[in-house]
């Protein structure tokens, strides 16, 4: 149940995401075939970080929404991915760009 809980926060899937990419990347890195089925393979907690879907719930007879997850648990709900939106270029830092 802690774990669960553990990966549905946004911490938890940034875990998720980003273990995701290091076997990703260190599958295409190594350049064999088992390289190849660890980086499909690490498609799969790349991906459900991302969506917000943690298939392990599942297990425990939970809803694999991590919306759900959080609102079962009492959790805080609302919980984005990044904690505040990256801050947009102001009109001068654009023209100084270009």
């Amino acid at each position: 149940m802690l774990l669960v809980g553990f990966m549905a926060t946004r911490a938890g899937r940034w875990v998720r995401i980003l273990t995701g990419t290091g076997m990703v990347l260190g599958g295409i890195a190594s350049g064999s075939s088992r390289g190849a089925a660890v980086a499909l393979a690490g498609l799969a907690p790349l991906v459900s970080g991302a969506l917000d879907v943690c298939v392990l719930a599942a297990l425990f007879g939970h809803s694999i929404r991590g919306a759900d997850i959080r609102r079962r648990l009492g959790l805080k709900d609302d919980e984005p991915l990044l904690r505040r939106p990256l801050p947009r270029p102001s009109a001068r830092a654009i023209m100084y760009l270009h």
